[in-house]
């Protein structure tokens, strides 16, 4: 079983820890701006990364039940893949983003992208998994006659 989840639960972590890294950043930046909690509002600086971690902590959730769908009923590498792609949009997003409110638009269409495709791919595997359980009709098998 593990060898069917295995890459799953690496890019799993790997979100964590950026989770992670995009809350230390944070917490710079309040002692860095002087913000001290609960305030959310401060210099421009500030309120972009504290924009940009809070963005992607909403998004984070959404990311990981999409990334294990796919991997689950579709396919574990490329839902791995597509959890690494979207995971440095992420991260490309939040860099952005603290240099710039019109940097982190590029890297937020592309994770938003990479998130549809994640959607997809888990309606597909799922769709697949009820029609040859539940219907006794496997797609991949007339497909492939």
């Amino acid at each position: 079983m593990l060898d069917q989840i295995h890459l799953l639960a690496a890019v799993t972590v790997l979100g964590v820890l950026e989770q992670a890294y995009f809350f230390l950043q944070v917490i710079y930046a309040r002692r860095a701006f002087g913000v001290s909690p609960p305030k959310i509002s401060g210099p421009p600086e500030f309120e972009r990364i504290f924009r940009a971690q809070v963005n992607s902590s909403e998004y984070f959730p959404i990311f990981l039940a999409l990334l294990w769908q796919a991997g689950l009923f579709f396919h574990q590498g490329l839902a791995a893949a597509l959890g690494l792609l979207y995971l440095c949009a992420r991260y490309y997003y939040f860099m952005g983003y603290k240099a710039s409110s019109s940097e982190r638009l590029a890297p937020i269409y592309f994770s938003t992208g990479v998130l549809w495709i994640l959607v997809a791919v888990s309606a597909l595997g799922i769709l697949h998994f009820f029609l040859s359980h539940y219907g006794r009709l496997n797609i991949l098998r007339l497909l492939r006659a």
